[in-house]
């Protein structure tokens, strides 16, 4: 297992997500990335080679996950795991599942009573999150499907 710390982006930690851009399907937006650290139950953690100061941009970040607090008014409140993303030089090593179970962690502290992620079984790397998920301990829960909705304006 590859040795990293992990550290819980709060709104002052802008500078540490552009540090770790490249981890992201897309280039960072500085506005999205202070609209997300400031919401209330949103929460990004970020792993770092334990060699390095995980709090600082001087650090080598090698994954992060986003997770999402959900309310309902029928449902207690839950954790969507957003996305979790681990440089390609860094898989099979753990990172993910101790990326994941740190979630966790914030989720049960959060009060959350589960958490959840989406899959796409036509996505590249399906099969690898679903390993992942699976040693970080989830239980795969029927079938799914994804609807999305988008526009430009």
């Amino acid at each position: 297992m590859a040795a990293t710390t992990i550290h819980a982006c709060g709104p002052s930690d802008a500078a540490l997500v552009h540090a770790a851009s490249d981890l992201f399907d897309s280039p960072v937006d500085a506005t999205w990335t202070d609209r997300f650290l400031a919401a209330e139950g949103h929460h990004l953690l970020l792993a770092a080679l334990a060699s390095q100061p995980a709090g600082s941009v001087e650090a080598r970040f090698v994954g992060f996950v986003t997770g999402i607090e959900i309310h309902h008014p029928d449902k207690a409140t839950e954790m969507l795991l957003y996305e979790l993303g681990v440089h390609e030089d860094h898989r099979r090593q753990g990172v993910g599942r101790a990326l994941v179970r740190s979630l966790v962690t914030v989720a049960k502290s959060a009060g959350c009573r589960g958490m959840w992620v989406p899959l796409d079984p036509a996505d590249a790397n399906y099969q690898a999150a679903l390993a992942t998920y699976r040693s970080a301990g989830a239980k795969e829960f029927g079938d799914a499907a994804i609807c999305a909705w988008q526009w430009t304006d």
